[in-house]
């Protein structure tokens, strides 16, 4: 572990925006940690993960520390579920990619999301039909102040879309150790949501398997999502609103083709991508800040777009879709 001054974050983010952090340092096992908030006067101002979730509109005066834990291991097993821990600083999508050749189902409709997995629960990340409350099982996370490590079950992270208590309640108060998820031995098919029936069709598949719907996943976000090794992004920029039956009727009936789904509580989640694209945005691009051609969901950096200048598109966004269709878009990406 070192710590060091003035280090650019530019090659972790995956909008690739430069900004500085004043101090930085990464860890790779708990004493590391330990001895980084043993040695810090102050809480870290940002945990860092995969970096695919932020967006720096301007240096950080303070400390950066990059989480570097490492390592998967199957920790037990019953009748239906096999049950693996996974640690916080391992890539998202290999750990996906791994418990799929290992035959761990309940995770192939979460490939290709960009980050590490300790955002996962964080964000309660979720894609086509699944979420992470569908497969969690506990986690371990140290907190800063206490200095001590605490087990958070389901029924403790309050999951909601793309919520956590570790977002608003205790954010900035733990940093997350390590995930353990519940997964099937007997997969659970989940492909009714998006494309995926479509191109499994398209890929020819026969018998269906964990590995055909993880293909198909990733073969419709690859041909939606920009790579941010090309283009800087950080995927999905908005959170798809959720609105009351009362507010959706009279919307539908202005738009009879407006893209809604049900949510829970007897509501209505609004595809976001589709009320932005009415707006006109997709497409649009002024310098190298843009809102990419194939998913207007997506905001992009093109080469040199500073985060301001995202930060500022991604607002006049929010008033022109509040202006038409008078509902409010809030951001999934985190603001530095």
């Amino acid at each position: 572990m070192q710590l060091q001054q003035n280090i650019s974050l530019l090659p972790y983010n995956t909008f690739g925006i430069e900004a500085y952090a004043r101090w930085f340092a990464a860890f790779s096992s708990l004493e590391e940690l330990q001895e980084l908030n043993e040695l810090s006067a102050d809480a870290p101002q940002l945990i860092l993960g995969g970096g695919s979730n932020i967006l720096f509109t301007d240096n950080v005066n303070g400390m950066v520390w990059k989480n570097e834990l490492r390592g998967i291991e199957l920790t037990g097993e019953d009748a239906n579920h096999y049950y693996v821990k996974v640690q916080a600083g391992e890539n998202w999508h290999r750990f996906v990619q791994y418990c799929v050749e290992q035959g761990y189902a309940g995770l192939e409709n979460l490939s290709l999301i960009p980050g590490n997995t300790g955002a996962s629960p964080m964000q309660n990340i979720g894609a086509y039909g699944v979420e992470i409350k569908d497969v969690f099982h506990e986690l371990e996370a140290y907190h800063l102040k206490e200095k001590t490590v605490e087990t958070f079950r389901l029924e403790d992270c309050a999951f909601g879309y793309r919520e956590s208590v570790f977002k608003k309640k205790y954010r900035n108060q733990f940093v997350i150790l390590n995930v353990s998820f519940r997964l099937n031995k007997t997969p659970v098919f989940h492909t009714g949501y998006g494309a995926i029936v479509q191109e499994l069709e398209n890929m020819k598949v026969q018998d269906l398997s964990i590995r055909a719907v993880s293909e198909a996943v990733i073969r419709i976000r690859s041909s939606k999502l920009p790579d941010p090794s090309r283009i800087g992004n950080a995927g999905s920029f908005f959170k798809n609103p959720v609105i009351s039956k009362a507010q959706f009727l009279p919307l539908q009936a202005s738009y009879p083709s407006i893209m809604a789904f049900p949510a829970d509580n007897d509501q209505i989640k609004l595809a976001a991508g589709w009320l932005i694209e009415q707006c006109g945005w997709k497409g649009y691009r002024k310098g190298d800040a843009g809102c990419y051609e194939k998913q207007a969901l997506v905001l992009v950096n093109y080469g040199n777009a500073s985060g301001a200048a995202i930060y500022d598109l991604s607002a006049e966004i929010i008033d022109s879709v509040l202006a038409k269709f008078g509902v409010q878009l809030e951001r999934e990406v985190n603001i530095i």
